[in-house]
This record gives C-alpha cells, structure tokens and sequence, in this order.
C-alpha cells in the first residue's frame, strides 16, 4: 500500500449516509461499515476529522410542513446532527477505534463542546473526532461547517462523502445521458450552478485553496483511494 497522500483530512458525511436501509433514522449496520472504513485509514497513519449532517431525522421540508421559523428549525437540525455524531462515536468504540465527539453549542453533560484548539490535540493524539451541531449557528449548513471546520483543524482536504460516484452535470439517477467530471474548479462549480456543496463552502474552500473530492462513500475502497489522492469521484480544486 502506498503512503496516504494527507496527513489531515476533513470528511464530510450527510445524516442519509446512516440510513443504510432504512427509511429514517440511524441503521446500525451503516454506521458500523462507515466506521470500519475510516478506522482502516486512521491505522494508516491519517487524522481524521469528520463533520456530520442531521438529514436522515430532520429535513428542512418538515420545518416548513410544521410551519416553524428558520432559526428553531436550524436548531432542530443542529440536534439531530449531534444524535447522528453520538451514533457514529459509539460504532467507532464498538470497533476500538478511539474517537470523540465534539459539539459546536454547549452541551455539557453529554458532549464536550469544540474548541480548534482542543480539536488539534486529539487528532496529534490519533482520535478520530466527530463535529456535531454544524456551526453552532441557524442559516449555515453542515456543508459550510465543514469548511469552516477543515480550515480550523489545517485539513489538507476534504473528502466530501455521498452516494454518487462524483460530480454530475445533471441528476445521474434522473437522467442516463449524465455526464461525469474527473476534475474541475471552484468557480466551475459555482458558475454552473452544480450543487454539490452550498457556494458558501465552495468558496471558503477556493479563498484557502483547500481541494475537495466528490466520491461515493460506499464504493468499495473508495475512502482509502480518496486519501491516497488516486482518481476517484470528482476533484475540486484551483485549476
């Protein structure tokens, strides 16, 4: 096996990434499968960095069928972030993989609340840290918490994990004719209007020159190929 080509990594997984096969919620088995594949590059000498979404409990649609305001409803989903960060923490244990959660609000008696600083120490100290509750504040997404998060921990990239193989110029599963980019800009994506990450991470990420990877979590040694920098998914990077 070849050396990693980062030391630092930010992984970026949505709450669906824990649905697994069901339909709501947190299937332990997909938990279980996303920590062995991170734990596999953890022992390779990589520190690992992972922000995680709240979609698989809380959707911005329901906010709107409820009839709730943005910022509780943002809130709501900062919660669900940390009930998918806590899962994922105990998959992790399961394996003896050491890990720890870290939340962007204030929640004492269950988490401990993140600091850059202290986030820095244990990813020298070889734990694998889960960043739950997004940025800690309503109108951001996770997509941007990562950003943010990859900047603050000095990520040499971040490896944003979903269900497709990459980066598509329209909805591959909607549409056959959809064509793939091995590789493409920060303002490609941005002027094309494709969506993968909202413009504000795409273009904190283009500020700081940090690359993203677009691949499919799922993908048989996908995660290990992504930290090798082999062509996998789609790159996003100054070109």
């Amino acid at each position: 096996m070849k050396n990693p080509a980062y030391r630092r990594v930010l992984i970026k997984l949505s709450g669906e990434a824990l649905l697994g096969s069901s339909s709501y919620g947190v299937d332990p088995l997909a938990c279980q499968k996303i920590a062995l594949a991170i734990k596999e590059i953890s022992e390779t000498g990589v520190q690992v960095g992972i922000v995680i979404g709240g979609g698989n409990i809380f959707r911005g649609i329901q906010a709107k069928e409820a009839k709730l305001e943005r910022i509780p409803a943002d809130q709501i989903g900062m919660l669900a972030t940390l009930i998918n960060g806590i899962s994922l923490q105990q998959a992790f244990q399961n394996i003896s993989a050491p890990s720890r959660v870290l939340s962007a609000f204030p929640c004492p008696s269950i988490v401990e609340q993140y600091t850059y600083t202290a986030a820095r120490t244990y990813l020298d100290q070889g734990t694998i840290l889960i960043f739950a509750g997004g940025t800690g504040n309503p109108f951001f997404t996770t997509d941007s918490a990562a950003a943010l998060r990859a900047l603050e921990i000095r990520a040499e990239v971040l490896l944003k994990a979903t269900k497709v193989d990459g980066i598509y110029n329209k909805d591959p599963i909607q549409y056959p004719d959809a064509i793939k980019f091995e590789r493409l800009s920060y303002s490609d994506v941005l002027n094309q209007n494709l969506k993968v990450m909202d413009g504000a991470a795409i273009a904190l990420c283009r500020e700081n020159r940090i690359p993203i990877r677009v691949f499919n979590l799922f993908s048989d040694r996908a995660l290990m190929q992504a930290v090798m920098n082999q062509p996998v998914g789609t790159l996003v990077e100054g070109l």
